[in-house]
């Protein structure tokens, strides 16, 4: 049984940040990570173009080289990859954890799907994006609905319905539209989002006014079948042939994990899970979170560019801790 000490769930941008802290402080450590390495930005759309600018990603002052000043997937992924190629950190992939228990000795046992562990300090840096909101109607088990979007290739020619306003779906909406899709967006709001990327949000309110994509506003999807949708609108039910459903409504943190773990959590409705602002412990002495998991439903409160910090908090209390202790 391998032991370090401190040992990083998740190989997102975040556990990468706490896995070359952890190396610079001396400490031993160790990123398990369930997928490939940052195994979310891996699954984003194949087009997917940041918010932030690239000095906003990067990681201990590593310059982030884009051809726009927002980059995109791809740019991201190499930039990562080079930053841990650089830093040669100690990274397990395509390996989940399974159990981490904290023994009444004060250190953590750790199971995953390869091996056993043992660590003083756990941090816990897994992001939101492997769970969807699940809109709980017939018909979504479907094979023709998908929570997620890559390509709009592959969405040529269909009659293709996308639920929500944000980000993601106004993204899937006009690419998809572009490659000749005909599209419909499902918006349970009056209008699309204000968090809608600024260069992007004129470009889907200009195609809906023309009418190049079909909107209802106000409106929530109700039923699917192989061959249409069925939507409420203002009280009226309204039927739509239909190919594919895009139903990108958000996603949110593993909270049966978080709760295995013993961490609480602060608010009902948000499901903020508790920890100190300032060092990251949880209410579980020598547990951490890091990065966009803090935000429990709130999954807009964190991103990469303000959550880099997470990683020097949690590395400089563990290390004074343990400078105390000796």
């Amino acid at each position: 049984m391998k032991h370090t000490d401190v040992l990083i769930i998740g190989g997102g941008p975040i556990g990468i940040a706490c896995g070359i802290e952890a190396k610079k402080a001396g400490l031993s450590y160790l990123i398990i990570e369930k997928g490939c390495l940052v195994n979310s930005l891996y699954h984003y759309p194949i087009n997917m173009q940041f918010f932030s600018t690239s000095e906003l990603l990067e990681l201990d002052q590593i310059p982030f080289i884009s051809a726009e000043t927002k980059p995109r997937r791809k740019e991201a992924l190499e930039y990562y990859r080079r930053v841990s190629h650089l830093h040669d950190l100690s990274i397990h992939l395509f390996e989940k954890v399974l159990h981490v228990n904290k023994q009444v000795e004060g250190h953590f046992t750790i199971e995953t799907s390869k091996a056993n562990y043992t660590a003083k300090q756990v941090i816990v840096a897994t992001g939101f994006y492997d769970f969807p909101n699940l809109l709980h109607i017939p018909g979504e088990d479907l094979s023709k609905v998908s929570h997620y979007y890559n390509d709009p290739h592959y969405y040529a020619n269909m009659n293709v319905v996308v639920v929500g306003a944000s980000n993601s779906s106004v993204d899937a909406a006009l690419e998809c539209y572009r490659k000749g899709a005909n599209v419909t967006l499902v918006v349970r709001d009056k209008e699309i989002s204000s968090h809608v990327k600024y260069w992007v949000k004129p470009d889907i309110e200009n195609r809906i006014a023309e009418g190049a994509i079909q909107v209802y506003f106000n409106s929530n999807l109700t039923n699917i079948t192989p061959t249409t949708v069925t939507l409420e609108q203002k009280g009226k039910s309204i039927h739509i042939a239909n190919d594919f459903v895009l139903a990108l409504t958000g996603y949110r943190p593993d909270f049966d994990f978080l709760r295995r773990l013993g961490i609480t959590t602060q608010n009902d409705d948000e499901q903020l899970p508790t920890f100190n602002a300032e060092t990251m412990e949880t209410n579980i002495e020598n547990l951490y979170l890091a990065g966009v998991v803090c935000g429990g439903l709130n999954t807009h409160t964190w991103f990469i560019e303000n959550s880099r910090v997470h990683a020097k908090c949690i590395i400089e209390h563990i290390t004074k801790r343990s400078s105390k202790n000796n």
